[in-house]
């Protein structure tokens, strides 16, 4: 693809997989691309192979997200995409199971809370959340829940912040990747329906450049609302109220 994006923007737990792919997509676009991650082996390859930043540290800890703004200054673009899987034991150690709470929503948080008003004292910007489709999928028994409670927090944090910051210029998206093949997914199946990697990067391209800000606030699927058919179902979408998380009775 050719470059059609400028500015800033930072992508949290870009030293592999998923936030990996979408730093090099944003960086192939144009854009100056910071990656943060707790590994400094995997963020400083990342952020040498595209010209970047590092900035290592956890997106849990509040001293290390206001650390990265005080490094980065103004982002056009936050991607909060770090996160854990946490323990596959639905009645495990609670210490455990509310780490997976401190990573995956609390972190999405802090940084949130670091850069929104930045872009809210500029005049804009774009945030894009990266929540997951257990977010909504019924869960069977035995099955984990610090990861899909945590997705699901993640998914209505980011429904507020959008409707809340979306008049001043700053768009909120909540997002599914998919079932992408990473490091946390590699024991899983072969016969489950995996999504192409290269959704959620182009996803969240098309999420930088404006075009969808009328979408904020609702739950995009990285392979089920492609950027080419997304554009032609925005009327839709408003009107009937569709990609969005609801009771219905």
């Amino acid at each position: 693809m050719s470059s059609d994006l400028s500015g800033v923007a930072l992508v949290t737990g870009g030293g592999r997989g998923i936030g990996e792919n979408i730093a090099r997509e944003l960086a192939d676009a144009g854009m100056q691309v910071s990656v943060t991650g707790r590994t400094a082996e995997q963020v400083e390859r990342v952020a040498g192979e595209i010209h970047g930043r590092a900035l290592v540290g956890d997106v849990s800890k509040r001293e290390d997200v206001e650390r990265w703004a005080a490094e980065v200054g103004d982002v056009d673009l936050l991607v909060c995409n770090a996160g854990i899987s946490g323990p596959a034991d639905p009645l495990a150690d609670p210490d455990e199971w509310w780490h997976t709470f401190e990573v995956n929503v609390l972190g999405v948080y802090l940084c949130n809370h670091a850069f929104a008003p930045r872009m809210v004292e500029r005049g804009g910007g774009r945030i894009v959340n990266v929540a997951s489709g257990a977010a909504y999928l019924p869960m069977g028994e035995g099955r984990p829940t610090a990861y899909a409670a945590s997705k699901a927090a993640v998914h209505r944090l980011s429904e507020a912040l959008a409707a809340t910051l979306a008049p001043k210029n700053v768009f909120v998206f909540p997002i599914s990747p998919g079932l992408v093949r990473t490091e946390m997914t590699r024991s899983f199946g072969d016969d489950l329906p995996w999504t192409p990697p290269e959704c959620a990067p182009r996803l969240v391209r098309a999420l930088a450049s404006g075009e969808f800000d009328a979408l904020a606030g609702r739950y995009l699927h990285a392979e089920h609302d492609p950027p080419d058919a997304l554009g032609g179902r925005i009327e839709e979408i408003l009107a009937n109220d569709l990609n969005a998380i609801r009771l219905r009775r």
